[in-house]
């Protein structure tokens, strides 16, 4: 698993602590075996120097800097990717990649993007909440997460799954809700 995600620019307020946050977290990713990869359009040396105040800013970053930043001076990436602010994509001087994040699976696909404008910060428990939805679903393709999900909590069972199906799936058995519309689509199960 990968993460891919942009900054607007190095040496910035809100890419410092977005960066020493998930460099902080790095232990996290490495037990879900997700790889993290920075990307931004700045060069490589900018981005040497600016880990050294990532570092000093974030104290609990322990040891080494626990990722690589790609450098995408020439924006190649940016734009293949559709990472580039719309209203300053025709400017090469001033055009800055949005806050994009991509949740990539080891088949190489993109199982997830999020896209936060310059302004605001990720929040890094819901990238890791993401990434552990994704395993899971992809380990036991009966069931989905629902709103506001954390590990350990209810999943849903998929509507494409029968009861006759979900009783030999979860043997602990499942819980279903009546609708008021009379349908029985929502069951929810622990027993995973």
């Amino acid at each position: 698993w990968v993460l891919l995600f942009s900054h607007p620019s190095d040496f910035t307020p809100v890419c410092t602590t977005e960066l020493g946050r998930i460099a902080v977290n790095a232990a996290q990713f490495a037990k879900r075996n997700t790889k993290c990869l920075a990307h931004s359009v700045d060069d490589t040396q900018s981005h040497i120097n600016w880990v050294n105040d990532i570092k000093s800013y974030c104290a609990d970053i322990r040891g080494e800097f626990p990722f690589p930043i790609l450098a995408d001076s020439n924006r190649q990436l940016a734009i293949a990717l559709g990472m580039i602010d719309e209203e300053q994509r025709e400017d090469p001087e001033s055009a800055k990649t949005v806050r994009a994040l991509f949740i990539i699976s080891p088949d190489h696909r993109v199982r997830l993007s999020m896209f936060y404008p310059m302004t605001t910060g990720r929040n890094v428990d819901e990238i890791l909440r993401c990434i552990d939805s994704l395993q899971l679903t992809d380990r036991l393709k009966a069931v989905a997460t629902p709103a506001n999900w954390m590990p350990g909590s209810k999943v849903m069972i998929l509507p494409s799954v029968t009861d006759e199906e979900a009783a030999k799936l979860f043997p602990k058995g499942f819980d279903r809700t009546s609708m008021p519309s009379g349908g029985n689509y929502v069951r929810t199960t622990e027993n995973y």
